[in-house]
Parts: C-alpha cells; sequence; structure tokens
C-alpha cells in the first residue's frame, strides 16, 4: 500500500490502483516502441527521411515508457529527484518530437516543400530544449513527491511553467495546425480527382510518400492528451479536491501514446507486407550477410615481349 501517496490520503488503496494502471499503460507502450524501433532497423527504413522522423519519435516514446514504469517508492530524496528529471526530460522530448512531425507535414502540405534539411535542427531542438527545461526544477529544490509519484512537487506555478502552461498552447497550435493539415488534404484531394496530368500525378504521388506514414502520429498524442488536460483544469479549479476517475483515466491515456503508435505503424500496408514470415527471414539474412565489398585488383603486368608485339 502506498501510504505516501499525497492525492488520496484517505484512501491509499485509490493511489495503489492509480500506479498499477500507470504502469500497466507504460508496458504496453514500451513494448510497442520496442516494435517500431525493431521493424525499422530490422528493414533499414531509417534511410527514409519519414521514418527516420518516426523512429527519433518512437525513441522517445521508449524511454518516457519507462519513466512510468520506475518504481512508486516516492520517498523524497535523489532517487525521487531523478524520477521527476527523467519525466519531464522524456515527456517534452515526445512532444517536440510530435512537433516536429507536424511542422514537417504543414511544409510538405501547404508549401510542397521538404523538410530533410532541417533534420538537425530537429534533433538540436528535440534534445537541447527539454534538457534546458527539465534542469530547472533543480534550481530551488522543486523535484520531489508529487501525489502517487515522483514529479514536480505541489507548486502549482512551477508545474504550470515548466509543462502545463507550455503544453496547453503547444497543443493549440497542433490542433488548429493538424485540422488545417487535414482540411487541405482534402481540398487537394478533390481538386486532382477526374483529372490527369503527370506533374500533378507525381506531386500527388510524392505527397502521399511523405504524408501518409506520418499524419497518424499527431493525432495519437492529441488523443491521449485529452484526459490529462481535462485531468489538470479540474485541479487547477478545485485545488484540493481529485477527482478519482479522471485521475485513473489520465494515468492510462498519459503513457499510451507508444503503443497506439504501434498499432498504427503496424496496420501500415507496407509495414504489414513486411511482416510477413518470408519477409522477415530474408530481412535477417540480409542483416547478418556480410557486407560486400568492391576489391580492386592489380592489372598483370606485360613482360617487354609482349609490349613489343
Amino acid at each position: 500500500m502506498n501510504s505516501t501517496c499525497s492525492s488520496f490520503p484517505e484512501d491509499p488503496d485509490k493511489c495503489d490502483t492509480i500506479v498499477i494502471a500507470r504502469k500497466a499503460s507504460g508496458s504496453f507502450s514500451f513494448v510497442g516502441c520496442l516494435f517500431i524501433i525493431f521493424i525499422i532497423w530490422l528493414f533499414r527504413r531509417y534511410i527514409i527521411f519519414t521514418q527516420r522522423l518516426i523512429l527519433y519519435l518512437s525513441i522517445a516514446a521508449f524511454l518516457d515508457s519507462i519513466a512510468y514504469l520506475m518504481s512508486s517508492d516516492i520517498v523524497d530524496g535523489p532517487t525521487c529527484n531523478f524520477q521527476g528529471w527523467w519525466l519531464t526530460f522524456f515527456d517534452w522530448q515526445v512532444l517536440l518530437s510530435v512537433s516536429c512531425i507536424t511542422f514537417n507535414l504543414f511544409m510538405s502540405v501547404i508549401w510542397q516543400v521538404r523538410t530533410d534539411r532541417f533534420e538537425w535542427l530537429y534533433l538540436g531542438v528535440c534534445w537541447t530544449v527539454p534538457l534546458v527545461i527539465s534542469c530547472l526544477p533543480f534550481i530551488g529544490d522543486h523535484y520531489g513527491p508529487a501525489g502517487a509519484w515522483c514529479w514536480i512537487i505541489e507548486d502549482f506555478s512551477w508545474r504550470v511553467g515548466i509543462w502545463y502552461g507550455p503544453l496547453f498552447i503547444i497543443i493549440a497550435f497542433l490542433i488548429i495546425t493538424y485540422g488545417y493539415i487535414t482540411y487541405s488534404l482534402s481540398r487537394k484531394a478533390s481538386s486532382w480527382e477526374g483529372t490527369y496530368d503527370p506533374h500533378t500525378e507525381r506531386q500527388h504521388h510524392l505527397l502521399k510518400e511523405d504524408i501518409k506514414p506520418l499524419r497518424v502520429y499527431p493525432f495519437v498524442y492529441l488523443a491521449v492528451s485529452v484526459f490529462p488536460l481535462i485531468n489538470r483544469i479540474q485541479n487547477a479549479i478545485a485545488l484540493d479536491s481529485a477527482v478519482f476517475a479522471l485521475v485513473l483515466l489520465a494515468s492510462i491515456s498519459a503513457p499510451l501514446h507508444g503503443a497506439l503508435n504501434a498499432i498504427a505503424f503496424g496496420l501500415d500496408k507496407e509495414t504489414l507486407f513486411k511482416l510477413r514470415p518470408n519477409q522477415i527471414k530474408l530481412a535477417f539474412q540480409a542483416k547478418m550477410a556480410p557486407r560486400s565489398s568492391v576489391k580492386e585488383y592489380p592489372q598483370p603486368s606485360m613482360d617487354t615481349d609482349e609490349l613489343h608485339e
């Protein structure tokens, strides 16, 4: 029994239920992210830029899922501080990875510009910004017990400033951008119907290749963010009155993005084809085969008599 839980001090069993649900959801995401990473590695899909964006998101979500699987021991100290830092860092990295994917979709759909050249910037933002933000709560020792787990202590201003404030703003932009992207895609699709033009067909094909693999991931993130956001709004309105049902739903949905990403990734037609036993066998054989190398053999020297001939 988690007797140190401050969310429901009069009924610690509720905290135990929340922690179990959170860990179960995190476990599904842990396995799902491993599946995506493994398939991208096995079939060398990382050579494609859009697949690398999915890979970066999956690595971040995999490490984030570890935060949800960490011990429920919330005794204040270095271990609890580390758990809080880990959760903040990789929550931010997942959010920024989704934002980068959405930006790539926007540029591809609206401006028809490929963003491969921005890959280094994507990586820089997704690692540097979370590192800076996650280190800020160490100022004044603001990491520690936070209800049923370790995070930022019960300090409303710090929680809003470090996470929930930026999260609300970014999610609002994601919803607007994603809605505009979907609207633009539907308009483009209707304008292409009944016409044939080689340039238009090529543009349509390239757009599908860039957009189709990515468009589901921002939607998944927005979907799993609904209950956590509702729960935090309720917390802000009634500071001393947590609703068990909302906390439970938030604890189940928040870690679930990795699992849902894996389902979306696995249902892709190309991935389904690759998951056939013969395709997996061929991929393993290709991975295990020694790399071929081009060797240059010296030309046979010609003797003096041959030269005179």
